[in-house]
């Protein structure tokens, strides 16, 4: 009878051993598990890039331009693909050249996905993506002036 006793306990006690081994096993995995939200507050965050409102402004400018000949259709086309608005003035130059030079600046545009305007008589605002026009210059002309 005592060794039935004995049994009965050491049975027992081996049945609490074992909860009590798992228990420690999952104790010390628990510390290798974190949660998401740990992990995320754990990472590092990327510092946020700040810029200056005076440093937008300065990248921001306008070219005005009075080509001359052809060829400096190519410089008003750096100008746009430098991200920068530019305002061509034909006045001074033949018809058949200011043609030429607006067919060129057109291609440009729309291979950079800006726009062009006519501003004026012979005069065009061409601008890249990164610059919207709003509002339209009517297209009024007076005999009479």
């Amino acid at each position: 009878m005592k060794n039935k006793i004995k049994n009965f306990f050491y049975l027992e006690e081996e049945e609490e051993d074992v909860p009590v081994q798992r228990q420690q096993t999952v104790q010390q995995q628990a510390p290798a598990r974190k949660s998401v939200k740990e992990r995320r507050v754990n990472q590092e965050m990327p510092s946020p890039t700040v810029v200056s409102l005076q440093a937008a402004h300065k990248a921001s400018k306008v070219i005005l331009i009075e080509p001359r000949v052809y060829a400096e259709a190519q410089d008003i086309a750096e100008h746009l693909k430098n991200k920068r608005a530019v305002v061509v003035n034909l006045q001074r130059i033949e018809k058949d050249q200011g043609f030429r030079i607006i067919d060129f600046l057109s291609g440009t545009v729309y291979a950079l996905g800006g726009d062009i305007q006519r501003v004026g008589t012979d005069i065009f605002l061409c601008v890249p993506d990164n610059v919207e026009v709003d509002g339209a210059i009517s297209d009024y002309y007076y005999d009479d002036i």
